[in-house]
């Protein structure tokens, strides 16, 4: 692995390059993981950029790709903004960023990027509790991908009545303006497709329990995200453990851990797993996904 101290809009920020992959990370606001590249594949950065002159969202600049907030959101809590330096401590195979205490929530949020393979990033949140009293969230990692692709949300092995499986296995949370009857949708027997350019409004699905991983696929490249569910845990969103959201123009997944009542002194922590792929066809159909699947469950050994 390779570290560079580079620039991103006039502010530091850091590059990493491996053998397969090259990530960018800002360091004088965020953090936010503003590039992921395969060293591969012909599709570029995967992860969305907001322009220089994106407008401020409830006081908050989104900029783009990859980030940590704690949910449930909330108009003032969520969006309080990120805009000054991190403290930056080197690791051996990555970094850790911290961002200044948020005054208003008195939490301190964290992003620890690690390279454990060459084809692998291992991103550890953490939301640290420095106020006077307990807060009840969960961390939320939120990944914004380029418009363009196609997403897909594994589903659980199937059961059978007949052997007598008769307990429900997950649920799909809704938000009020999804639809699923449009054509973003295709819903498969053993996975939800996301057709981001079908997307022509906003739409957000949650699920409360899925294999724990979830993938886009962009001219060739496919971006995989695994986290661990915890079946006993108590997520919010009606349940949710991860959650996806288009607009046409990007796509979200966003992964969730349990919620959490964080005591002054105490921090919570939510890892995520990240690889890129390349040369699957695009897993819109049940073979192409199978194909999407197999590589998966070979990368997911490599993480134990």
């Amino acid at each position: 692995m390779q570290r560079s101290k580079i620039e991103y809009r006039g502010g530091a920020a850091l590059g990493f390059r491996t053998r397969q992959l090259e990530l960018d990370v800002t360091t004088a606001v965020g953090p936010r993981v503003v590039a992921l590249r395969s060293t591969r594949g012909r599709a570029g950065n995967l992860f969305l950029e907001f322009p220089a002159d994106e407008q401020r969202y409830h006081g908050y600049y989104l900029r783009g790709g990859h980030r940590l907030w704690h949910s449930p959101e909330h108009i003032v809590r969520t969006y309080q903004p990120d805009d000054a330096p991190l403290q930056v401590k080197d690791l051996a195979n990555g970094v850790a960023l911290t961002q200044p205490v948020e005054a208003k929530t008195g939490l301190e949020k964290g992003i620890r990027l690690e390279f454990p393979a060459a084809g692998t990033v291992r991103v550890t949140h953490t939301l640290a509790n420095r106020g006077l009293w307990a807060v009840s969230c969960a961390p939320w990692a939120l990944t914004m991908l380029r418009a363009g692709g196609y997403g897909v949300l594994p589903l659980l092995p199937k059961g059978s009545h007949a052997d007598g499986d008769l307990l429900p296995s997950y649920s799909l949370v809704p938000w009020s303006y999804t639809d699923l009857s449009l054509p973003v949708w295709d819903l498969q027997r053993d996975f939800i497709g996301i057709d981001v350019p079908k997307a022509r409004q906003a739409q957000k699905l949650g699920i409360t329990n899925y294999p724990g991983w979830s993938a886009y696929w962009l001219d060739g490249t496919t971006f995989v995200k695994a986290a661990p569910v915890r079946p006993k845990a108590t997520y919010p969103d009606l349940g949710s453990c991860f959650e996806v959201f288009t607009n046409g123009a990007m796509i979200e997944f966003e992964t969730l851990g349990p919620l959490t009542e964080i005591e002054p002194g105490r921090s919570v922590t939510h890892v995520e797993h990240w690889t890129v792929i390349d040369g699957l066809p695009k897993p819109a159909t049940p073979a192409a996904f199978a194909k999407l699947a197999a590589k998966v469950a070979a990368w997911l050994k490599t993480l134990r």
